[in-house]
């Protein structure tokens, strides 16, 4: 009976790190998917329909395999974000003035302060934005976002009250963010 419930133990430790293994290859591959398919893209810029729904897909696998069940008390979530991605229209710039060079989310939990920061190109002349927020976490992995002020070179002003959203962090490991944001978009972070 002892040597049945032995043989039993270690077999049930072999499937478990066999799939703890398989689990993280698979998060990696899916991890070098969605930044060749965001690099193919430009960010989202030239993203067709099936290019979009190819993205969500690998999205979405990989969101099911999040090593990180509280992203928002981790320490991981904290510190600056490259956006690798996004659906986004109004942070790519779509229709607008283009962005050069990286699109950066810098989190603090412990301040509970977010701001993010890019380049934007009007006519020839480039100028750095940003702007800064107040987060206010509803659970562990869901934060409300207030917009505090706006920066458009050395130009400062208050956001309107209005001007809140949310992010829902989804998947975080040492290097890679997946978030949902409240208007249907997702962001891939690096």
């Amino acid at each position: 009976m002892k040597l049945e419930l032995c043989i039993c133990l270690i077999f049930s430790m072999k499937v478990l790190s066999s799939a703890f293994v398989f689990g993280r290859n698979r998060a990696e591959s899916l991890k070098r998917e969605i930044l060749e398919l965001s690099k193919k893209v430009d960010r989202g810029i030239s993203a067709d329909p099936q290019d979009k729904e190819e993205m969500l897909n690998k999205f979405e696998q990989l969101e099911k395999l999040n090593p990180t069940r509280a992203p928002l008390n981790s320490p991981l979530v904290n510190g600056d974000w490259s956006l690798d991605y996004t659906t986004s229209d109004s942070i790519l710039g779509k229709g607008g003035f283009p962005r050069v060079g990286p699109i950066i989310q810098m989190i603090d939990t412990k301040s509970s302060r977010a701001e993010n920061s890019e380049v934007v190109n009007y006519f020839g002349l480039k100028v750095p934005r940003k702007v800064t927020a107040v987060l206010t976490p509803v659970n562990k992995q869901f934060t409300n976002v207030q917009f505090e002020r706006f920066s458009i070179g050395p130009i400062g002003f208050d956001a309107p009250e209005s001007f809140k959203g949310s992010l829902d962090v989804t998947y975080l490991d040492e290097d890679f963010r997946l978030t949902r944001g409240d208007k249907g978009n997702i962001f891939v972070l690096t």
